[in-house]
């Protein structure tokens, strides 16, 4: 089976409810929703009161627009090509460049575009102002109509301390009273990500945020407190065998493990082809209530230093209330999305507990 992806339904919607700003928040549900489930987790964001979503494909979107109907405000952050599909599920689509402008500029007319700002993160959008003033000129001389409903961007060090998000969040501001002075009034303005908006509120002049990881339950950053990010997730594998080393014996590929002493180890469904990151396996699993550490990770297996209180019938957590995700991300193994985005949706079983 490689591992049980379990999520309690009730506690997911518990923690977007206590995490949205009402009425005004964008989820982000790209990646088959953290590998939460896209269709799962839009419903329970929608159960939530949250009727709005952001995603990078094109698939992804007409499923959201099929399961919420017209109610749903559904935008692309990615560009796309697909104009036929973005006008008949009436997706809003993102504007990142110049060039993507002068290359579709007849297709994009009729569709409600977001203007995307690189910024620090630097990774899509326009560069500057003057990107910007090149498309309204040359609108003005084409004869094209544009229908700017967003403005948008990401920030990429909102969870920095050293003075860099500062900058970002200036550069952005700025952009936007630029935007503003050439005449462009975009309806719907939306950067802040769950870091963004845990440090400063709904910025002025804003009318969304659009939040990712806070909405799963996992602190943007680690100085916060726990019972405000509820983590609605359980991984956990079987135990297939024990085996008994001793001194000197050795486990696993290239000897990843080497016994000290004579020991008991035992032998779990569940490997990095399950999308165990392996630096996860530098830490503690649970067993029992009790912590014990992983001596090796393998593409199926992983292997566990046990005691004797430990017996087949007993589960193996690497996930649970305790052993939290943003408590690795703290630890180095890998960002909170690092960590979910992983995850094999496709070998790991996946079992929701519903509330009844």
């Amino acid at each position: 089976m490689g591992g049980i992806f379990q999520i309690d339904e009730a506690q997911f919607i518990k923690q977007a409810k206590q995490f949205q700003l009402p009425g005004q928040t964008i989820a982000v549900v790209k990646n088959n929703a953290y590998n939460y489930g896209l269709e799962f987790a839009v419903k329970a964001f929608a159960i939530s009161g949250i009727r709005a979503f952001a995603t990078t494909s094109v698939d992804d979107a007409v499923k959201i627009r099929q399961m919420c109907g017209d109610s749903a405000d559904i935008m692309l952050m990615n560009p796309t090509t697909d104009f036929k599909r973005a006008r008949m599920f009436n997706l809003d689509i993102t504007l990142p460049s110049p060039g993507y402008y002068d290359t579709y500029k007849e297709e994009l007319q009729g569709l409600n575009i977001h203007l995307e700002y690189a910024g620090l993160f630097n990774r899509s959008g326009l560069a500057d102002i003057t990107e910007l003033k090149y498309i309204l000129e040359d609108m003005k001389q084409s004869g094209i109509e544009l229908n700017f409903k967003g403005l948008w961007t990401h920030f990429g060090y909102s969870d920095e301390f050293d003075g860099i998000y500062e900058t970002e969040r200036a550069n952005w501001l700025q952009f936007v009273k630029d935007v503003k002075t050439l005449g462009v009034e975009p309806s719907v303005i939306h950067a802040q990500n769950s870091a963004s908006y845990v440090r400063d509120g709904l910025f002025n002049g804003h009318s969304h945020v659009r939040l990712g990881i806070g909405l799963y339950g996992s602190k943007p950053y680690a100085d916060l407190d726990d019972r405000d990010f509820i983590q609605p997730a359980v991984l956990s594998a079987p135990i297939i065998q024990f085996r008994s080393l001793t001194a000197g014996m050795t486990l696993g590929y290239g000897a990843a493990f080497k016994a000290d002493s004579d020991c008991k180890v035992a032998i779990v469904d569940i490997g990095y082809g399950d999308g165990v990151l392996r630096a996860r396996a530098g830490f503690e699993c649970e067993i029992g209530g009790r912590t014990y550490p992983i001596a090796a990770l393998m593409m199926s297996h992983m292997a566990v230093l046990v005691d004797d209180e430990v017996t087949a019938d007993m589960d193996v957590y690497l996930y649970n209330s305790r052993l939290r995700i943003d408590k690795y991300t703290e630890l180095g193994v890998g960002a909170n999305s690092e960590q979910l985005g992983a995850l094999n949706y496709q070998s790991l079983g996946r079992e929701i507990i519903y509330d009844v």
